[in-house]
């Protein structure tokens, strides 16, 4: 392959190319490795879903599972062992990409137990858990951007643990990341942590958005209404990262900085384009800046690759005219408000909905092999 590529040239402008997908196949086949070779890939993102799928798919999890039928292992403890298994191999896969960026990239995620998003202390607790079991410092945590969210981010960035904020949908919301993220660093530095080693992201949602929108904006039917379609998840994005431009140039983070913190980065997720009217790189060629992460599933990044059109930064500058949109949205009757607290209920539901299917799927893989045995 020509390196003379859009992913490339993604990649030149700043913009990290993390993966939205993994299974045990990619990592013990070479997949992984040759998307970190080929597509420029310097991370890698889980969630309940993308682990049911894996595990529903193929014999690559047989022989462990087997192993914890054996242990008698329960379908909680068999889900924590099969999912930190995948993910500890492919921090090791992403080692060296680790080393090469200093701890910026090189990175694979983990989420907490779903069910925990309005547990304060259990997401903790679950956190230290995970951050343990996987003993790879190029982990991250993935925490729900939730109220209850919130203070767990910063009593676990404050213990030295890396975090990936998850589900951001609003303005407010990922401002309130950001202030748990300072809060976090400040606190670990009382601690006596070296603020070096801890890293964040802060995933913010960009596809739902415009679905969501979109929606209201055909039942309102209007000619006005319908030309606003296919704005809001960008206008979103591109206002989160003026949020971030302004929140790391202030007098607090400079004090962080100065200790050695590493800001943390927004995180371009829900790339895949749900719409088949609208350009499938459209997310990704929309939001190319300086310091930010894209994290997009298989489609995405292939379309990325064969036709993107990575013109250098799209997002600064577009500020005016993204709050326009946003304005103009209310105008023909679309709440802000609304979308992006429809979006966080819906974001935690469909999370919860995933890591039950994912408990019905091993549990069923722990009886039949279970009942093999017999």
């Amino acid at each position: 392959m020509s390196d003379a590529t859009p992913l490339a040239a993604l990649s030149d402008a700043g913009v990290s190319i993390w993966l939205d997908d993994l299974n045990r196949a990619m990592i013990t086949e070479g997949e992984l490795q040759e998307l970190i070779d080929t597509r420029h890939v310097v991370g890698v993102t889980t969630n309940p879903t993308i682990f049911a799928n894996a595990l529903s798919d193929g014999e690559a999890y047989t022989d462990q599972v087997k192993e914890l039928v054996a242990a008698g292992a329960d379908v909680d403890a068999a889900v924590f062992e099969l999912t930190t298994e995948d993910v500890r191999s492919a921090c090791d896969v992403l080692r060296p990409v680790y080393e090469a960026t200093d701890g910026v990239d090189g990175r694979v995620s983990i989420e907490v137990d779903p069910r925990l998003e309005d547990n304060t202390d259990g997401t903790v607790e679950m956190a230290q858990k995970l951050w343990k079991a996987v003993d790879r410092p190029n982990l991250l945590i993935k925490i729900p951007a939730t109220l209850e969210g919130l203070p767990a981010i910063s009593q676990v960035l404050a213990q030295g643990i890396s975090v990936n904020v998850t589900l951001i949908f609003s303005l407010d919301r990922y401002r309130g990341v950001m202030n748990a993220f300072l809060t976090g660093l400040e606190q670990a530095r009382e601690a006596g942590h070296d603020l070096s080693q801890i890293h964040s992201v802060a995933s913010f949602f960009v596809s739902r958005v415009d679905s969501e929108v979109d929606q209201q904006l055909d039942a309102i039917g209007t000619e006005e209404a319908h030309a606003l379609r296919g704005q809001a998840g960008l206008a979103n994005a591109r206002l989160a990262y003026q949020a971030y431009e302004e929140v790391f140039s202030t007098p607090r983070w400079q004090n962080l900085a100065d200790d050695g913190a590493n800001a943390q980065r927004p995180l371009w997720a829900s790339t895949g384009v749900k719409n088949p009217d609208y350009s499938d790189t459209m997310y990704v060629d929309g939001l190319v800046a300086a310091n930010t992460v894209n994290t997009m599933p298989h489609a995405t990044m292939e379309a990325a690759a064969d036709h993107g059109n990575v013109t250098g930064d799209t997002i600064t500058g577009t500020y005016a005219e993204a709050q326009e949109v946003l304005d103009r949205l209310e105008t023909v009757g679309v709440s802000y408000a609304q979308v992006v607290e429809t979006l966080e209920t819906e974001g935690v539901d469909k999370f919860v909905k995933s890591w039950n299917d994912l408990l019905a799927s091993v549990q069923g893989e722990l009886d039949r092999l279970g009942g093999e045995g017999k």
